[in-house]
């Protein structure tokens, strides 16, 4: 699978942005029309969306730059900032939604269109839907997170609008308009799941997680076919950054290989592990399997000789 650089994947968020515009239009029109505060919950994420969306295109501008001195691994983590900011703007509009819809619950009133409100707000919802889609694909496809959390916003958008649907037709057909503001908190409560998810998958990309258990196992696989009597791997570590993936090595070969044949053997396993691991950078570090010196430094810091 080849890499797409991040400035190609600006077009998603362009297209992110350009889908918040409309759907922020379309829902304040639904709201307007139905005097539903789960309509105007529906329009004020639809304004998180787009403020997230501005951000994630600025983070992968950002993102694109190539190494420089002070980068010297390039700039990719800028994508967990998106991620991370909108996160923290979805927890903010479930502020919002919540400060609204309990006034609301304190005082209702009856809702006015509710069939019109309804038909505008379910368009909105699958405009959202078709661009999460989009967004949802290709940022799987180029380990993309700023694009997966722009992705993941709006599905959550998309099934929120369901549950305000749900909620104006029971209205509708049950005359209890305090059904209204109820379900306007409901989907609150699971825009701040949603924001926790995003911190918290944002929090562990900035703390350098592992790569995940599939491209684990293709590591694996590389190094069960190298591994043998007279050759080892130990220190072996990964982490990720965005759509970057590194991982080093220590290569343990006999201390009587010429240096030309550790050589090659590093290569053609680094080659290989870039073969499985897309977008990888791979380091490696040969050490002769006979020294006891060679087992001191599995861990992260060098060990004390004994």
């Amino acid at each position: 699978m080849t890499s797409v650089p991040h400035g190609d994947l600006r077009r998603f968020a362009y297209l992110s942005i350009a889908a918040a515009v409309v759907t922020i239009g379309m829902k304040t029109v639904a709201w307007r029309m139905t005097g539903s505060v789960g309509l105007l919950s529906d329009a004020l994420e639809s304004l998180v969306n787009l403020v997230a969306a501005v951000i994630t295109l600025t983070m992968l501008i950002v993102a694109a730059r190539p190494p420089d001195e002070h980068h010297a691994y390039g700039h990719g983590k800028a994508e967990y900032f998106a991620s991370g900011a909108e996160g923290a703007l979805i927890l903010l509009a479930a502020g919002g939604i919540a400060w609204t819809a309990i006034g609301r619950l304190l005082a209702t009133r009856p809702l006015e269109q509710v069939g019109w409100g309804v038909l505008v707000s379910a368009g909105a919802s699958l405009v959202n839907f078709g661009v999460a889609r989009v967004l949802l694909r290709a940022g799987r496809r180029h380990h993309s997170i700023a694009l997966e959390a722009d992705a993941h916003h709006l599905l959550t958008d998309v099934w929120t609008t369901a549950g305000v649907l749900a909620a104006l037709g029971l209205v509708a057909f049950t005359g209890w308009n305090i059904l209204d503001p109820i379900i306007a908190l409901v989907v609150a409560a699971q825009i701040v799941w949603t924001g926790v998810q995003l911190l918290r998958r944002s929090a562990l990309g900035l703390l350098d997680t592992a790569l995940g258990p599939e491209e684990q196992a293709l590591l694996r696989e590389v190094l069960a076919r190298h591994e043998g009597p007279d050759i080892k791997f130990h220190a072996v570590r990964t982490r990720q950054a965005a759509s970057r993936r590194f991982v080093s090595m220590h290569v343990l070969v006999p201390g009587g290989w010429t240096v030309r044949r550790g050589h090659d053997l590093a290569e053609q396993i680094e080659s290989e592990v870039r073969a499985v691991i897309q977008n990888a950078t791979v380091f490696t570090h040969l050490e002769a399997v006979e020294d006891p010196a060679s087992f001191q430094d599995q861990g992260l810091d060098r060990s004390p000789p004994a």
